[in-house]
């Protein structure tokens, strides 16, 4: 598999083999790094589906989704819709009337129902997997922003950073200030691992995994979360998480590495 090209032009749909395409941010790394974008790829890498990978800027983002017909993905105050990634077109079903998703939950819902063959919410799982995500985005997450997010900035390259009125705040030099800032991180690492722990022993799992003993749509959020850290703050992020509460997070990291292909 090989990483597409860049173009903000969407791909033809007159393939004599439709597969899906789904449009990704690219990074200054041969690997993609959003987090929102790789819960989608692992969904299409685990289920085991035909698609390509279209990159586009963000400069292009508005203009590119605007012309494929995709829906905001939400509006600002005065009403302005908001265009973000990740979007996917599927016209393997119907090539003349492609479906056209955007957000990531709501892609993980389609490609489940679309394509139940190796799921990724387990009978009965999907409200509390719901939850879980959610916790992830709105919870666990959140005291990573304040280091990951300027890391994220620098690493956009030039191009993608013009897009952005305002750069966010500069990194945190080395220090006191930082080591606060990864207390917090931890704080919330260690959280999880204390609920994951609960699948562990007694046939419900090995600790890993959310659901116990199978990866589902849980553990690639929490692991979209950990390549981010790992592809923008290797050196001061992952070298310090993938240590962290026994090896935990190298292990759920390790367990997904079959469905980190880019197409």
């Amino acid at each position: 598999m090989s990483r597409s090209s860049r173009s903000s032009v969407a791909p033809s749909r007159s393939s004599a083999t439709p597969v899906i395409t789904l449009y990704d941010i690219p990074g200054n790394s041969p690997q993609p790094w959003a987090p929102n974008i790789w819960r989608v790829r692992f969904i299409l890498n685990y289920k085991r589906l035909r698609y390509q990978t279209h990159w586009v800027d963000f400069p292009d983002i508005e203009n590119t989704l605007r012309s494929i017909g995709a829906r905001p993905s939400s509006y600002r105050a005065d009403g302005r819709p908001v265009y973000t990634l990740p979007v996917i077109v599927d016209p393997t079903r119907n090539p003349h009337s492609p479906q056209i998703l955007s957000k990531p939950n709501d892609i993980a819902e389609y490609l489940e129902a679309v394509y139940p063959a190796r799921p990724v919410f387990p009978e009965g799982s999907r409200a509390l997997q719901t939850l879980f995500v959610h916790y992830i985005q709105e919870v666990f997450a959140k005291p990573l922003l304040p280091i990951m997010v300027p890391l994220s900035y620098q690493r956009l390259g030039q191009a993608n950073q013009s897009f952005f009125p305002h750069a966010p705040q500069q990194t945190l030099p080395p220090g006191p200030e930082r080591e606060r800032a990864w207390q917090l991180v931890k704080e919330q690492f260690d959280f999880l691992a204390g609920v994951l722990e609960k699948n562990a022993g007694d046939g419900d799992g090995d600790g890993v995994c959310a659901m116990g003993h199978h990866l589902s749509y849980a553990d690639f959020a929490l692991c979209s979360v950990l390549i981010w850290i790992e592809k923008m703050a290797a050196h001061d992020g992952w070298a310090r998480i993938r240590e962290w509460n026994g090896g935990r997070w190298a292990k759920l990291r390790e367990r997904c590495r079959d469905y980190m292909d880019v197409c």
